[in-house]
């Protein structure tokens, strides 16, 4: 039987049927609560559960700790109501209203930008526009039923093609042939757009981005949208890489400071290279912005890459920077069982 469930504090109500989570009965009902990975590992679905019962699913257990589950914390993709419940959870409106379409899609370019990184342009059929918010993600569909999920690189402003920072995973069921046999004209077939990570332009607050790897395509994104959208407020972006090699478009950020008052850019190096004759910051990309932050209450923080990376720095800004849990925004990589990304930017 289907269950009943009251968002507060809004007081919506939508219903869960017996073969859905949470997550996936509130979008189905129009509410746009906000979620990443969509598999438990991530945490950007996590909410707290004011009443009723419920099957808390399968989770990677860092992102919902069992003192969490003590406090009514429950992550909402994978949690099934076993009762009617009231839950406490952000809706999202921006993202209410967006359509998500299952569409063909046509490559348009290939651009390898570093030995294990390839821009891919994908372009969509003539009558076709896909509406999303800068930073979310698309799936896209492959033959056997699998699926694989890239982030957006390009702003919504700038739609005529949609741009996709691959990482080559060797072994990677995808990876290998975007790195191999995929070719210009080639059709793909895709899903989105999907995701919650975007700017809040509700707020004033400051922000600081922080990318691992390819995290920086929905970053990138999320910046060009800005400034274009004109914020004044202040922005700066950490892109955490191992070596110089894999700034892979430092050209980039660095125009945007040059051209941006309000934006500046701080690359750092976990492992330079002694070629890279390398004289910038080094380390974890995280303790970089320890060091240059003592508070952090009045931010937001939007964080994109490996989720060690995105958990250590939401534990570490929320219990010693003092940021307020609900200005931590993040989606994180999250690895298939064939060594592939399942979603990735």
């Amino acid at each position: 039987m289907p269950y009943q469930v009251t968002i507060q504090p809004s007081g919506h109500q939508f219903h869960v049927n017996n073969d859905e989570t949470l997550l996936d009965a509130a979008l189905r009902e129009g509410f746009s609560l906000p979620y990443g990975c969509r598999n438990g590992a991530c945490g950007s679905c996590k909410g707290k559960v004011l009443s009723g019962e419920l099957d808390y699913g399968k989770h990677s257990p860092t992102s919902l700790k069992d003192e969490e589950k003590a406090q009514g914390r429950a992550l909402f993709c994978c949690a099934r109501p076993l009762s009617d419940l009231n839950i406490e959870a952000r809706e999202i409106g921006a993202a209410k209203d967006i359509v998500v379409k299952t569409l063909p899609c046509r490559v348009e370019k290939l651009e390898k930008r570093a030995d294990d990184v390839m821009v891919l342009k994908i372009r969509l059929p003539a009558n076709e526009r896909l509406q999303f918010l800068a930073g979310q993600y698309i799936d896209f569909q492959l033959k056997d039923g699998k699926t694989r999920s890239y982030s957006l690189a390009n702003p919504p402003h700038d739609d005529a093609l949609q741009e996709l920072h691959i990482r080559h995973m060797p072994g990677g069921l995808f990876t290998d042939q975007v790195f191999s046999t995929l070719k210009e004209r080639d059709i793909l077939r895709l899903k989105g757009p999907l995701g919650s990570f975007f700017i809040r332009e509700d707020s004033d607050k400051p922000m600081i981005f922080i990318a691992g790897g390819t995290g920086f395509a929905p970053i990138k994104g999320m910046l060009e949208h800005a400034f274009a959208a004109h914020l004044d407020r202040e922005m700066v972006l950490y892109w955490g890489v191992r070596s110089l090699k894999d700034l892979y478009m430092a050209e980039l950020p660095q125009q945007w400071q040059a051209e941006h008052p309000n934006f500046t850019f701080i690359p750092v190096l976990s492992n330079p290279e002694p070629g890279d004759q390398w004289q910038g910051r080094t380390g974890y990309v995280h303790k970089a912005v320890l060091a240059d932050f003592a508070d952090l209450s009045g931010y937001q923080v939007y964080a994109c890459g490996a989720p060690i990376m995105v958990d250590s720095a939401r534990e570490a800004f929320e219990q010693t920077r003092g940021l307020p849990e609900d200005a931590f925004f993040a989606d994180s990589f999250v690895f298939a069982a064939d060594t592939e990304t399942a979603l990735s930017a």
